[in-house]
């Protein structure tokens, strides 16, 4: 890494720090129509099959779980960037910032999920059905045993405490750096750094248990120990592509059109590739890990993933999730052009929601997706949640600076070339 010859950094108050008006006109259209679309996916959803309500809770949880690893991925983010004293991504880690706020309207998306543990038997997540165990033939004390973590009481403390830890972390970081846009203060630097180290490991555990917790349960007998990195290398990879693809889109309307430059494109998209890979790396050593153990209670969660059209979303992550990216950012030409690094960001967060729509769907009712029906339900749900979290996103944003201006290590950014 060098620096260049780069210009000053501006004005605080200059516009190209501002939301653009045009971004900021959406945000009321986003919010309502968001929240629109998510309900009438929902609603379809629970129109399907002979167990609607299952279907529709799992497509809403599909839906849930997507954004929610986006919103985490953007918090892991911002922690790390602070825990090695990062100086190129100052320029792109306000973007970051507004969106690990959602983590507070994410607590309230998730209200339904807890919701469905109290109103009904089995409704989402099998083990909250007591005849569970006996009707699966399961030993007595082997079901007593597991139910003493899965139960509905225990789940709520534990989701509750997740979010918890999640929207202290996001406000402290948040309200410290925007902070610092007022004051300047180098001091505020030194306090997010001097912190970072006990969030990640915070987070780090939060984020393991919330993947066991509400994904890998859908299978109440099925367990990995790799399962919470599986989601968490989806949803690191998922924050740089939203880095990315927001970088373009808030340059193209005129914000930050000097400040964040080809070589910043550059690193998302090596961050990218490289993630890509990582994600690739981590689902082939849990299948590995679980094929040669050959153990039926371990192979159950692959075994109906590789059977019937499940077995042909596998070949799609295979072949689009990791061949594809993986061949298309590799050059460094592709990575130095700002359009392609957002086209590749734009495609992998759509591959993201086929991996977590190919962790969750498959435990519904013996691996029914509810047809032709049933995937346009569940992207209208997504779709709905994506719009309705991003109009309230650029509401945070009009409020405030879409770039750090007052970070001591601005300029430094702003300077970024590689080599």
């Amino acid at each position: 890494m060098s620096e260049h010859n780069a210009p000053a950094p501006k004005s605080s108050d200059d516009p190209a720090f501002m939301l653009p008006a045009s971004l900021a006109a959406l945000r009321l259209p986003l919010c309502v129509g968001g929240l629109i679309v998510m309900l009438l996916g929902w609603w379809l959803a629970s129109d399907i099959g002979d167990h609607g309500e299952n279907f529709g809770m799992s497509v809403y949880l599909t839906a849930a779980v997507y954004c929610m690893t986006i919103v985490l991925g953007c918090l892991f983010f911002v922690l790390i960037q602070h825990l090695v004293r990062a100086g190129w991504s100052i320029v792109v880690r306000r973007i970051a910032e507004l969106v690990m706020v959602m983590v507070i309207p994410m607590g309230i998306l998730f209200v339904p999920i807890i919701a469905s543990l109290w109103v009904g038997e089995g409704t989402l997540y099998s083990w909250d059905n007591a005849e569970y165990g006996p009707d699966n033939g399961l030993p007595a004390d082997v079901w007593d045993e597991k139910l003493r973590w899965l139960n509905q009481d225990w789940f709520t403390v534990r989701t509750i405490g997740y979010f918890a830890v999640w929207t202290s972390l996001a406000l402290f970081f948040f309200k410290n750096s925007v902070r610092q846009d007022k004051t300047g203060e180098k001091a505020i630097t030194d306090k997010m750094q001097y912190w970072s180290g006990p969030a990640v490991m915070l987070f780090s555990l939060t984020t393991t248990f919330a993947a066991f917790d509400w994904v890998m349960s859908l299978a109440p007998m099925w367990f990995s120990t790799m399962f919470g990195v599986y989601l968490f290398a989806g949803s690191i990879l998922g924050a740089h592509c939203l880095l990315a693809v927001a970088s373009y889109v808030l340059q193209k309307q005129g914000a930050m059109r000097d400040e964040v430059t080809v070589e910043h494109y550059h690193d998302l998209g090596k961050l990218i590739f490289g993630f890509v890979f990582f994600w690739t790396y981590i689902s082939f050593s849990q299948y590995l890990l679980i094929w040669y153990g050959n153990i039926p209670e371990e192979t159950e969660w692959f075994y109906i993933r590789q059977i019937g059209s499940w077995g042909s979303v596998a070949l799609v992550l295979i072949f689009f999730h990791w061949m594809l990216p993986f061949a298309g950012t590799m050059s460094r030409h592709v990575r130095r052009k700002p359009g392609l690094v957002c086209a590749w960001g734009a495609y992998l967060l759509i591959m993201h929601y086929v991996d977590v729509y190919f962790m969750i769907m498959p435990s519904v009712e013996e691996g029914n997706a509810g047809g032709v029906m049933g995937v346009v339900a569940s992207i209208l749900c997504v779709v709905g949640m994506a719009g309705l979290l991003s109009g309230l996103c650029l509401g945070l944003a009009q409020q405030n600076k879409v770039v750090a201006v007052r970070d001591p290590r601005l300029g430094e950014s702003i300077a970024f070339e590689n080599f």
